[in-house]
């Protein structure tokens, strides 16, 4: 037995808004792009990227928190509301 399991690992990430473990898959990449806090569901924008929950309450700790500006390492506060709107439409759209 060499200890080697057949299922790949699934890369685990922090939200920075509740502070909770889970899978990559299941948290919503955001990066800052002039200023501004932008989604990036696929991952590939360039950049550093904070993860958080695709739900409202992460999103409301983390700016209350002020995670964003600290994980993304920017030097000023970084607007949210694109965001807001964003993962509001997100909400509406799943079922």
């Amino acid at each position: 037995m060499s200890g080697r399991t057949q299922a790949r690992a699934c890369p685990e990430r922090t939200c920075v808004g509740c502070r909770e473990r889970a899978a990559k898959n299941d948290l919503l990449r955001i990066v800052a792009v002039g200023g501004e806090c932008v989604p990036d569901p696929r991952g590939t924008l360039p950049g550093r990227g904070a993860y958080v929950h695709p739900a409202v309450v992460c999103l409301d700790q983390a700016v209350r928190r002020r995670a964003f500006p600290r994980a993304l390492r920017s030097a000023g506060p970084l607007d949210t509301e694109g965001l807001r709107t964003a993962l509001a439409d997100r909400a509406v759209a799943t079922p």
